[in-house]
């Protein structure tokens, strides 16, 4: 069971020496002074690896202590430096402190330099910050993987033989580099779980630390490829005398689970790429992620089992993620008995009614509409919708476009079909207009969470001073939609000075039915207050054929439907109504034609009298990264210390398939 460079210790007698995570060593070492200098190094090489772990684990918990502290304890958290007390027709404001000042200052700072992508080619589309955190990360481990190594090579004889080994630096700093990597293999776990507890530490939600969790496992795979590559070295060439050296090596247990655990972290990062996700499909992704990292994890507790100490955490971690997930869903179902649902061995399935927009161009688009007996979630947040009457092994992220409050929970998604079971669903809500069936379409819903943090904060519900820009792509519209409901629905919301402005980006007029209720209510509002406005684009089609079809909702009148952004001046076009429907595809053009959505921003914060903006956005990639770029622009921390916190721009938008 042990390496040829190393004898079998007792536990305990005289001379016997204990190094954590590592074998015994008897003392004093009668094997000679080559071999005794050589063990040497290995041994203390060991122990500043262990030492290098102890630090790195003491920097990343005394790191999520302090954003604990901030996050809970911090009596200058936003919840209180800007709070304001509603009146009657009136709301009183308290002072800005220097406090408040500083804070909105770092915030602009962060918004400023911090926000925008870089190096997209090999990162995809995140943010400097998250580089910056993988750049420190990945120095840390570079460091010390090499600081305390002796760069030298030992000449050792081999009894009875002519022959002399040839050890050198290599065999500690392969070690090194082993340690490091199961000493990251908890964090790798505690970065990818759903019921996270870095999460509920820092109130950071959960998916974004996929980006981290994603590049950790590189550096891991890099760091025991380096590990074994190292000791193939060592034992294949450096040790003699050879092949009895190697053949005796390979053929020892912990060897084997070695190369076992290396199969494993082989597939599972392999089969993380997009190109192999593109291949076999997500769900065998997500479960044989799932099934392969355990049983990673298990390798490595057999390869070396006196570091099992990581391989227990991680188990650990996992097992609270998948038994608190199980749990939370237990609670949420289980309950006093709702109207629209079925009991099922004691807990109770909602039912949602199904409305089929069908769109054989675009794909399908689902509305589901139920009310189910639980706590309310937050603003911003999300759950996880499984259908039983199609699948129990998938559940889908899907963000309400309700308002949650009181008892019974109002729920409203809106789903784009797509391949697998989004489609799947599609079909089912268009089976009774297919047969012409009078009974309306429903499914069973099973919920898991809610997830994610809330977008909704003191600030944005007391204070007239936040001005709110909104932007959605298609479905996205459920991310910003609520906020919207919460600010306009408000019955403060006509003595608001700052401004508020929903801009929604669709593909066809007749994609507003998805939202027509609550579209009406808001064009009701924004006809009846000055700084409210609302702006829809349609991307491909035009108005020169047919202004109006007989899918576009019937509120909206010709005269708000305009004619191609391209054919006038931008100034004309920002002194539109309060709602307007504008077509941006020319009259014969096949092309789709997007908005300019950051000169749309940027005119918004000029229009800005006082207070801070917030951007809400919800779309592609290639929305959110212009929006990125043009708050970074927007910002100016100079002007925001000085109490000018029109400079102070802060994006805010749904994330989730980004990480």
């Amino acid at each position: 069971m042990l390496s040829p460079r190393h004898a079998d210790i007792p536990d305990s007698g005289p001379g016997v020496e204990h190094h954590w995570g590592y074998l015994n060593r008897q003392l004093p070492c009668t094997s000679g002074v080559e071999k005794c200098a050589y063990l040497d190094t290995v041994y203390h090489s060991h122990d500043l690896s262990v030492l290098y772990s102890a630090i790195f684990w003491a920097t990343i918990l005394g790191i999520i202590l302090l954003c604990f502290i901030g996050h809970y304890c911090n009596p200058i958290s936003r919840k209180s430096t800007s709070s304001c007390v509603q009146k009657e027709g009136e709301i009183e404001h308290r002072s800005q402190s220097s406090f408040y000042r500083m804070r909105r200052s770092l915030g602009s700072i962060y918004h400023r330099y911090f926000v925008q992508e870089s190096l997209t080619f090999i990162f995809g589309r995140t943010t400097r910050f998250n580089i910056l955190i993988l750049a420190i990360l990945a120095g840390y481990l570079v460091i010390f993987s090499f600081v305390g190594i002796v760069y030298k090579t030992w000449y050792i004889p081999v009894k009875g033989t002519n022959l002399t080994s040839t050890p050198n630096g290599i065999g500690p700093w392969a070690d090194r580099i082993g340690v490091l990597a199961y000493a990251l293999t908890p964090l790798a776990v505690l970065l990818c779980t759903r019921e996270s507890l870095l999460s509920l530490c820092t109130g950071i939600p959960y998916h974004h630390f996929n980006f981290l969790h994603r590049w950790l496992g590189w550096i891991i795979y890099l760091q025991s490829a380096l590990h074994t590559f190292g000791w193939t070295l060592m034992e294949g060439r450096m040790y003699k005398p050879q092949p009895s050296t190697w053949n005796a090596f390979i053929a020892q247990e912990y060897i084997i689970w070695g190369v076992v655990a290396m199969i494993f972290l082989s597939f599972l990062v392999f089969f993380s790429t997009k190109w192999a996700i593109r291949l076999t499909g997500y769900e065998f992704f997500r479960k044989a992620h799932y099934v392969v990292a355990m049983l990673y994890v298990g390798a490595c507790w057999g390869h070396w089992k006196q570091l099992s100490c990581w391989m227990i955490a991680s188990l650990v971690v996992w097992l609270l993620d998948r038994g608190i997930r199980l749990l939370r869903t237990f609670l949420t179902h289980f309950g006093p008995h709702a109207s629209e649902t079925y009991s099922f061995w004691g807990l109770h399935i909602p039912k949602a009614r199904m409305t089929s927009f069908p769109n054989d161009e675009d794909g399908d688009v689902v509305r589901l509409d139920f009310e189910h007996d639980h706590s309310p979630w937050e603003i911003g947040q999300h759950f996880y919708l499984c259908f039983p009457g199609l699948s129990i092994w998938q559940s889908h992220p899907m963000t309400p476009s309700s308002v949650p409050g009181g008892s019974k929970q109002s729920h409203t998604y809106i789903i784009r079909a797509k391949n697998g079971l989004t489609k799947d669903l599609a079909h089912m809500a268009r089976q009774p207009q297919e047969s012409n069936s009078e009974e309306p379409p429903s499914t069973s819903i099973v919920l898991s969470g809610p997830y994610g943090q809330t977008i909704v904060d003191n600030d944005l519900h007391c204070s007239d001073d936040i001005n709110l820009f909104c932007v959605a792509g298609g479905t996205g519209v459920t991310f910003v939609l609520p906020i919207l409901q919460a600010i306009v629905l408000n019955r403060y919301f006509s003595t608001r000075r700052s401004l508020v402005e929903l801009i929604w980006i669709v593909r066809r007029k007749s994609d507003m039915r998805w939202l027509s209720d609550e579209l009406e209510i808001f064009r009701t509002a924004a006809q009846a207050c000055t700084h409210f406005r609302i702006r829809v684009y349609v991307t491909r089609e035009d108005d020169r054929a047919n202004v109006r079809n007989s899918f576009t909702p019937q509120y909206i009148t010709d005269s708000e439907i305009k004619r191609p952004v391209s054919t006038v001046s931008h100034e004309t076009h920002l002194s539109d109504s309060p709602f307007s429907v504008h077509c941006l595809r020319p009259g014969n053009s096949d092309t789709s034609v997007h908005p300019d959505v950051p000169a749309d921003l940027t005119d918004f914060v000029q229009r800005t009298v006082h207070g801070p903006t917030r951007v809400i956005a919800s779309g592609p990639t290639g929305l959110i990264s212009s929006l990125r770029t043009t708050v970074a622009s927007l910002n100016d921390p100079g002007q925001v210390w000085k109490g000018n916190e029109r400079y102070d721009v802060e994006l805010i938008h749904d994330d989730r398939l980004e990480y």
